[in-house]
């Protein structure tokens, strides 16, 4: 900004104080909005990093059981082809496990690998104990392969195992055919439901976070933090679980039902199988360290955007204090203390202004001089204060006299005073300057020791036409000139001239 650029720009906040404490209001406004926009910025940020973070768990975690339901299920083809194999039952009974189990040997938390017969009884397992009185026919795995030749892998819900002492597992199955196609039994790997928890138990979500798998139908399997009660219960009422079931993936914010904590849920299904990944992380705990930086920063903000508004404000009361100073110093610079009246300055600068409005218009310009009579004789005699009092007076008496916004009264010096009447013919100034004499006749305002005294003036008037050529002071000069005539005649009355440069003006009545 140049020099006068920036002279304009003070000059008005020097002219408009309040501007200032308004632009610093707008300021500190516009900061703590970007303040705002960076914080809502960040916060985005912060729960699009967790989202992120998420799914990678989601896809670690379902690399991994994507790839262990591909190992358990090469086991069960082999355990398939070695029982539709008829020389496979004719080997002793070590050999025979060999054939049918070794490839389920390599299997993580296996807990039993087992051949069920048609009527539901095991043929052979891995470990070579069979319990002939325990039937699994009615297990969901048996009936669903009984029922449905293309079944194919099939992943059973949760249940307690007959043949291991109640231990919670899942059952990963194939249905084995004879050789007409008729339905000859099933190939059994029993996974501990231990695997699913510990894969759980590696991921970190926080305290409040929360990771699980479930089943498509809403069978949980494995949750962290672990809760015995939960694994195998149903969530599939849960809005947040009806969410998943009907994507193969996304993400959302909601509610967990199981225990109210608000969570940013994550999911993924598990391709080739009914199982569905998800973690959960907890939303407060994602934007714990965004919030601690944000409260930080929104209260350094609103400090020092109250400081800075306050500041403003001083600044603006200050300025307008100033400028009343100013305006107050300019009124007095302008301004008789004792009759209120404008000056001798305001006077000559008017009287110059006036003329030459009225030298460019054509209009009469008139010019009143009035001066109280015997005024130093009245100080003499009566003291200065009631001198004082007399000058008030009549100046009071003129102002009330002279009503026009245009016109002039000024206190020339002393006890003389002078009035400017732009666009006022002789007759009219004349007509103004007796009912200024009349009114201070009339109006006797001195007491002195209980005695009414009578004040009076004596008013010179002049008029003219403004010419090139002429000066102002030519037509104060003329109205001093008639006002000493006033005075050789008698005082206490008017005497009026028109300027030899002049004509008399249209308005005769002022």
């Amino acid at each position: 900004m140049s020099r006068a650029g920036g002279t304009e720009v003070a000059r008005y906040v020097g002219n408009h104080p309040f501007f200032a404490g308004v632009a610093g209001t707008l300021v500190a406004v516009a900061m703590a909005g970007l303040t705002l926009l960076t914080l809502s910025s960040g916060r985005a940020d912060a729960l699009d990093h967790a989202r992120e973070t998420a799914q990678n768990l989601v896809s670690i975690i379902s690399t991994d059981l994507e790839r262990n339901v591909e190992i358990y299920d090469l086991s069960l083809e082999a355990m398939v082809d070695g029982a539709r194999d008829p020389g496979t039952w004719t080997l002793p009974s070590g050999l025979r496990r060999a054939v049918l189990f070794d490839r389920a040997t390599t299997a993580a938390y296996l807990g039993g690998a087992y051949v069920l017969g048609p009527d539901g009884r095991v043929l052979a397992s891995q470990n070579d104990e069979i319990d002939a009185s325990v039937s699994l026919g009615d297990r969901d795995y048996f009936l669903v392969h009984q029922r449905n030749p293309v079944a194919g892998l099939y992943l059973s819900h949760p249940y307690r195992s007959r043949l291991r002492d109640g231990k919670l597992s899942i059952g990963l199955t194939r249905r084995i055919n004879e050789a007409d196609g008729r339905f000859g039994g099933v190939a059994l790997l029993a996974i501990r439901i231990e695997y699913f928890q510990h894969l759980l138990d590696r991921i970190n979500t926080g305290e409040l976070g929360s990771v699980f798998i479930v089943m498509d139908d809403g069978t949980l399997l494995a949750r962290k933090p672990f809760s015995s009660r939960d694994i195998g219960s149903s969530i599939a009422r849960s809005p947040t679980f009806q969410v998943m079931a009907a994507h193969d993936s996304g993400s959302y914010i909601a509610i967990s039902a199981v225990d109210g904590v608000r969570r940013m849920f994550i999911y993924a299904r598990v391709p080739g199988t009914p199982l569905i990944a998800a973690v959960a992380p907890s939303v407060d705990e994602v934007l714990a360290p965004w919030r601690r930086r944000s409260t930080i920063v929104g209260v350094l903000t609103l400090a020092f955007g109250a400081v800075f508004v306050m500041v403003s404000w001083l600044l603006a009361f200050a300025l307008r204090d100033k400028s009343r100073a100013q305006a107050a110093l300019m009124r007095l610079a302008a301004t008789d203390p004792l009759t209120g009246l404008s000056n001798r300055r305001v006077l000559d600068k008017r009287l110059d202004e006036e003329w030459r409005r009225a030298r460019r218009s054509g209009q009469s310009l008139s010019a009143l001089f009035i001066d109280i009579d015997h005024f130093k004789h009245f100080n003499d005699v009566y003291g200065h204060a009631s001198g004082d009092e007399a000058l008030t007076a009549v100046a009071e008496c003129i102002s009330a006299t002279v009503l026009r916004p245009v016109d002039l009264v000024a206190r020339f010096g002393g006890e003389e005073f002078a009035v400017i009447l732009p666009d006022t013919a002789a007759e009219g100034a004349l007509n103004v300057a007796e009912q200024i004499r009349s009114k201070v006749q009339s109006l006797r305002v001195v007491h002195h020791d209980g005695e009414v005294i009578a004040v009076t003036v004596s008013i010179g008037c002049a008029t003219c036409v403004p010419a090139d050529g002429a000066n102002a002071l030519d037509l104060l000069a003329a109205a001093d000139r008639q006002l000493y005539a006033a005075k050789a005649a008698g005082r206490n009355r008017v005497s009026s001239a028109v300027s030899a440069k002049s004509s008399m003006a249209q308005d005769p009545s002022r």
